[in-house]
């Protein structure tokens, strides 16, 4: 019986290593993205910056622990079998919220996930309890006041970020505007030292001074002379902050850089209890159950050691955050994952990854009309003067990739970190996902990064990941106590089951995302580069190369879809019509999603070459897209046709149609060549060949039609439509491919 919870045990350590290397792939953008959206120094300098702020965090966390042992459930109450269900429930629900999370495309926090699924395990075995016992309570099972107080703490953290993190950065920036070095001779020494005191306040006097690796001595001195150690600090920052800054020092990069490393700590000493709690309770519950348990049952064994605080070994916590290192250097994930929050805070224009919702356009309108009648109430001269103060086009930026500029990340650091270690010091897992992604939202706003083109939809976007954290709650609340009811009636089988399926689901998780990876990296680094290049000329030359790699492409993947079409319909392959309907449907979207992209690049080309070339580029976009809604026409009766099984298509109409098909093969490899290389040396001929084509399908319609009118058996007849709808879908066809050649060599060549 100790051998298969030593399994149990064994397998949550292994899910532990797992979270840890997810959850700081999945998080890394936290801490990363505002130093690397500022582009204030490289990736390396920035990544070792984090891991020390990560190895230092990792061993201020310990207090944290408590929160996986008694902080929801009251384990005086449960026996060692039943705590060792609710660990097991957690991880393996950890696991597949996720898995589902990710799959969807969905925004998840690990925090919130940890929180639900210790709750709906431990009520649904509650629940289990007072049925069995009625003199028992559910107050005595659950720790309800602090279960409560933890949701309300992360709930309220996302208000409370947002409102701070757009204050302090409308002060910041009325005071430093865009050209920040030019208004920042004494103001920037205040900005460091007020700074660097937040952080040192938090981070070494409420953070490493209550560690309990601090001598009790020195403890005792930094709670007895906080307020003097404070102001110190502050006088001595500020003064430090001003000599850099005469010798040339960018203090704001510095201040960004310390945020980093702060912000970094702040996480790893508030979430490593998502990665590593609930393991560490099960195997300290383990060796308990072992040493003490003389005899008793592990359904009778209670586990009250969980009551007292954690103490967690210094080594444990020292490898967590060497894997949680290892976990930011080498995964591929947590390199590409800021985009995100950059693309959704980004000082000028870009690809909106939302769209637009009824009820963000509410909230837009409702906000407009506010801030239009707020400003009235103010005299004239101040509104024009605070207008001033946020001329975007005197933005200093430290690169041209950068998407905001350092006044901006060194707020949205500093105050994420600020709230983080307030709440970690609290013993209050605050999500670190959302408090950084609401500062950045609120700083973002406050900056009047939001347009009118684009505020619904980073409207949209924020409602959509708060939103994505309820639906995380309720989905680990219900998962967590439907698995835990399933494990407690099932027993070892069903938690066997359970591990099966953790490592399939893991194992298809990474085959999926490596898929995706590499069929979007290509377009959205390209398209990235385009809109962080200010050069104008730069621009259009990418913009062009951008087209035509999506015109290209855009004519491979209709050919192809062409020829499944005709191949399934010939061989009746309805798996094939189905897998084909569903990728148009995915393509479909790429290209709308392309043609935003390549309209942001347009606004950002010289005037002269926008306006001349806007008309073809249209045609060119519309005609990428008329291919898909072509062969959509095309397919969908040939699928109805295929499914019902209906009489198979005569081979004398195969044969009939067999030269059109080559033909059209033909033209549409001429015309990707033509695009792909740039070169329209037999533009002339290919568009005449299409006009001979379709002449020839004319043709082959009128004899068509007049076969079913001569016809004496009905018998024939869906066959016989559905063969007429591919000859009409054709010329059609053929005509886009046309508009297609036509727009991109206009769109292309050097004269118009």
């Amino acid at each position: 019986m100790e051998t298969i919870y030593l399994c149990i045990v064994i397998f949550v350590l292994c899910l532990a290593v797992f979270d840890l290397f997810v959850g700081v792939s999945n998080d890394a953008v936290n801490f990363l993205q505002s130093a690397v959206g500022a582009r204030v120094a490289t990736f390396r300098t920035v990544l070792i910056i984090a891991s020390v702020g990560v190895l230092l965090g990792t061993v201020m966390s310990s207090g944290m622990m408590d929160v996986a042992r008694h902080v929801i459930m009251v384990p005086s109450h449960y026996t060692f079998h039943e705590v060792m269900t609710i660990f097991l429930a957690v991880m393996v629900t950890d696991v597949i919220v996720l898995d589902m999370f990710n799959t969807l495309g969905m925004p998840t926090s690990t925090t919130v996930s940890l929180v639900f699924e210790l709750l709906g395990g431990t009520v649904m075995l509650a629940t289990l309890k007072l049925a069995a016992d009625h003199n028992l309570d559910m107050s005595s099972l659950v720790n309800s006041s602090k279960a409560l107080q933890v949701i309300i703490a992360i709930f309220v953290s996302v208000a409370i970020s947002f409102v701070v993190g757009m204050v302090v950065m409308w002060i910041s920036r009325v005071v430093f505007t865009f050209n920040y070095q030019k208004h920042s001779k004494w103001s920037i020494a205040i900005f460091g030292g007020i700074a660097f005191t937040t952080l040192a306040y938090f981070i070494f006097i409420q953070g490493m001074g209550k560690s309990p690796y601090i001598p009790s001595a020195v403890r005792d001195y930094i709670k007895d002379n906080t307020n003097m150690l404070l102001g110190a600090t502050f006088v001595v920052s500020t003064i430090m902050m001003e000599v850099l800054h005469l010798v040339k020092v960018n203090i704001f990069k510095f201040v960004v850089l310390m945020g980093t490393f702060a912000l970094a700590m702040a996480f790893a000493s508030n979430d490593l209890v998502n990665f590593i709690g609930v393991p560490l309770a099960g195997l300290d519950s383990y060796r308990d159950f072992q040493a003490n348990a003389n005899g008793q049952g592990a359904d009778q064994y209670l586990m009250v050691s969980l009551m007292s605080s954690a103490r967690t070994p210094l080594y444990y916590l020292m490898t967590a955050g060497f894997i949680m290192i290892l976990a930011m250097a080498t995964s591929k994930k947590a390199q590409n994952v800021i985009k995100t929050s950059v693309d959704l805070s980004r000082q000028d224009e870009g690809d909106e990854m939302f769209g637009s919702s009824m009820a963000a356009r509410s909230i837009v309108r409702f906000c407009q009309s506010a801030v239009v009648w707020t400003a009235h109430l103010f005299p004239l001269r101040l509104r024009q003067w605070v207008n001033s103060r946020f001329n975007a086009n005197e933005v200093e930026l430290t690169d041209d990739r950068a998407a905001f500029d350092v006044v901006r990340a060194a707020v949205n650091l500093v105050i994420a970190s600020m709230l983080i270690v307030f709440g970690t010091n609290h013993q209050l897992p605050l999500s670190t996902t959302y408090v950084t992604f609401m500062v950045a939202m609120g700083s973002s706003l406050a900056d009047r990064a939001w347009s009118r083109e684009s505020a619904v939809f980073r409207v949209t976007g924020v409602l959509s990941v708060i939103g994505g954290w309820f639906i995380t709650a309720g989905v680990a609340f219900i998962f967590c106590a439907v698995n835990c009811l399933l494990m407690w009636y099932g027993g070892f089988f069903v938690q066997f089951a359970y591990m099966v399926l953790v490592v399939y689901l893991l194992w298809r998780s990474n085959r999926q995302y490596k898929r995706k990876l590499q069929q979007s990296k290509e377009t959205e680094d390209s398209f990235r580069l385009m809109m962080r290049t200010r050069d104008p000329e730069l621009v259009w030359e990418m913009l062009r190369s951008h087209v035509r790699d999506t015109q290209s492409k855009s004519c491979d993947y209709a050919l192809e879809q062409y020829n499944t079409i005709l191949d399934a319909f010939n061989n009746q392959n309805v798996r094939a019509l189905g897998k084909s309907e569903k990728g148009m449907r995915r393509t479909l979207q790429m290209l709308k999603k392309l043609r935003r992209q390549e309209m942001l690049g347009l606004k950002r080309a010289p005037q002269a070459m926008a306006i001349e070339r806007n008309t073809w580029f249209h045609i060119g976009a519309n005609s990428d897209q008329q291919y898909i809604y072509t062969l959509r026409r095309m397919l969908a009766p040939v699928k109805e046709h295929v499914d019902n099984n209906f009489a198979p298509v005569p081979e004398a109409y195969i044969k009939e149609y067999e030269p059109i098909r080559q033909t059209v093969n033909e033209l549409m490899k001429d015309t990707k060549q033509e695009i792909e290389t740039n070169r329209y040396d037999e533009y002339r001929k290919v568009l005449a060949q299409a006009d001979a084509c379709k002449d020839q399908l004319s043709v082959i319609r009128k004899n068509h039609l007049y076969r079913m009118q001569t016809s004496t058996d009905n018998k024939s007849l869906q066959v016989d439509m559905v063969y007429l709808n591919i000859l009409q879908e054709t010329q059609q066809f053929l005509s886009n491919m046309r508009h297609q050649l036509r727009s991109a060599k206009k769109f292309m060549e050097d004269q118009v």
